[in-house]
């Protein structure tokens, strides 16, 4: 994938999404296609083993949370489906399901945990705006296969993403944050004096500077470069293969993944594109910001694909569907 400046590649996505917005997925999500399919985020849950956790909320049961912090038993952890959720609660799953009524009305406490099922997992919301890498690599496979142009492809990615673009401020557009010992390299020093310099400003000098330039993942030309404005959301477009992101290590490819972890030996990250799409407009992917699952419009064969591959939890949609977090009619 290679930054373009031509955004006019995508202007018709913005003919054929709602301006202004009508609480529909075609906010978002282009109109025209046969088909359409969801593909739901997984969520993840955890649980103590050998022990439960303690009970809620935590004011009342300061004493039971600090003993089992001190014990500090293992804690397990999976990935699980929306279907899966589904079952753990008793609720139902379906196309237009919504999480919040799936499983987080199960919360014992708003704003303290997650919902508890009877076997003593703990689930965390689903991921918004991100499908995962894996997942991204198994539905570009797939989509690859249904246009006359995989190896021309574009990928716009939200610019909203903290510390993706550059742009004026009074600190650095991210931060990466280190534990270090007595033992930290001594070449690591000015690194770390300049850091607490540009980041920790005394708050009342801070009222009198200017902003400043403060770089972000992309280049400045990049940063300063034209976006795809589509309503609500600005996007920085990228031209390239859809193949690149069936390759399961895209993450750590895109001229968008975030170097800055490497010299500490982590590997780098990128988001997930806002939106993907080949250029014979056969499909379209689209992982909205504020949404917990990326809906593919396309044709009926590439939904029916997507649908039938075990690796993902895809349902088919139709065309106008509501996924407002209220929208589940099902489970009530």
């Amino acid at each position: 994938m290679e930054w373009t400046a031509d955004v006019a590649f995508g202007e018709w996505i913005r003919a054929r999404v709602d301006d202004p917005w009508r609480a529909t997925m075609h906010d978002v999500v282009p109109r025209g296609f046969e088909a359409y399919a969801r593909i739901f985020h997984a969520a993840d849950r955890d649980r103590p083993v050998g022990r439960a956790w303690p009970p809620l909320p935590y004011g009342a049961h300061q004493d039971e949370w600090d003993a089992f912090q001190a014990a500090a038993p293992d804690i397990e952890s999976e990935r699980i489906s929306w279907a899966e959720s589904a079952t753990a609660f008793g609720t139902t799953m379906h196309a237009l399901a919504q999480w919040d009524h799936l499983v987080e009305r199960f919360r014992e406490v708003e704003g303290e945990d997650g919902p508890r099922d009877a076997a003593g997992w703990r689930y965390g919301r689903p991921m918004w705006g991100q499908l995962a890498p894996d997942a991204l690599a198994i539905v570009a496979g797939i989509l690859a296969e249904h246009t006359t142009a995989p190896d021309d492809a574009y990928a716009a990615v939200w610019e909203g993403w903290g510390g993706l673009v550059g742009g004026m401020g009074h600190g650095p557009s991210r931060v990466l944050f280190t534990l270090s010992s007595g033992d930290t390299p001594a070449g690591d020093a000015p690194q770390h004096e300049d850091f607490l310099a540009r980041s920790a400003q005394d708050q009342l000098n801070n009222a009198f500077r200017k902003p400043t330039w403060q770089p972000g993942i992309l280049s400045d030309d990049i940063s300063r470069g034209p976006r795809l404005e589509l309503p609500g959301r600005a996007h920085v477009v990228f031209r390239g293969s859809v193949r690149e992101f069936a390759d399961p290590e895209w993450e750590h490819r895109m001229p968008w993944a975030d170097h800055a972890g490497e010299e500490f030996e982590r590997a780098a990250t990128a988001e997930s594109p806002s939106l993907l799409w080949p250029a014979d407009h056969a499909w379209v992917l689209v992982s909205e910001v504020d949404y917990d699952s990326t809906i593919v419009g396309g044709s009926p064969a590439a939904i029916r694909a997507l649908c039938a591959d075990p690796r993902l939890e895809a349902l088919p949609i139709p065309a106008g569907a509501y996924l407002t977090w209220d929208a589940d009619e099902v489970n009530r």
